[in-house]
């Protein structure tokens, strides 16, 4: 079974204030199966090198967008980089099908409890339907999507000693995502990974192919 290459995607325009995302995107950025790249740092501008970025894309199996959950979408450079980066004939449309069967995901910290994300919650959406324009993005550009990975409440995560078990998680999904051992067909019915996939990310070393 051949390794996966992650390109992970990262967008936090206050990370000076960022407890959980700026944790998640070192852990990522110290493994070397991973690709992190900090978006914002590298186009302050929003200058987008968009041949740079594809060529990314096309040297990765599996993409992930990291992102605080900013009025129920992403920040403002992830919508950039969507518009410019994912060109008609590259990512979608005649001949366009460099993304076909690359694994996308989301992997995002809301601020709210997790039980205001339902039809009867303050957001009256999971945060899986929330984020259905990047599900139908992957559905566009022949991806496999996988539910978000997230964290609620998470501006109390630190001070609620909630981080340390969310990153060991992180951590042990990026190796089951390296490791091919997720599958997207079976996750189709799960609004996040967290909840399918609890007792393989809990564990310290995941060992055994959970698809």
């Amino acid at each position: 079974m051949k390794n996966k290459r992650i390109l992970l995607l990262f967008a936090h325009p206050s990370q000076h204030r960022s407890e959980v995302n700026s944790a998640m995107f070192d852990l990522a950025k110290s493994l070397d199966f991973v690709t992190a790249i900090d978006l914002y740092a590298n186009y302050p501008r929003f200058n987008i090198d968009i041949d740079k970025e594809q060529q990314q894309l096309l040297s990765h199996d599996i993409i992930i967008f990291q992102f605080p959950l900013y009025w129920y979408s992403t920040p403002a450079i992830l919508k950039e980089w969507q518009d410019l980066v994912l060109e008609y004939g590259f990512a979608y449309g005649t001949d366009g099908n460099a993304l076909k069967d690359k694994l996308f995901m989301c992997a995002i910290s809301a601020g709210g409890k997790e039980i205001a994300y339902r039809a009867e919650g303050y957001n009256h959406f999971t945060v899986r339907e929330l984020l259905q324009p990047l599900e139908q993005t992957a559905t566009l550009t022949g991806m496999h999507y996988l539910p978000p990975f997230a964290i609620f409440s998470s501006r109390s995560a630190k001070e609620e000693n909630r981080l340390e078990h969310h990153l060991k998680q992180w951590h042990n999904l990026l190796n089951l995502l390296h490791k091919d051992q997720i599958s997207a067909e079976k996750t189709q019915s799960l609004i996040t990974l967290n909840e399918g996939y609890q007792a393989a990310l809990n564990e310290n070393i995941a060992t055994k192919a959970v698809s």
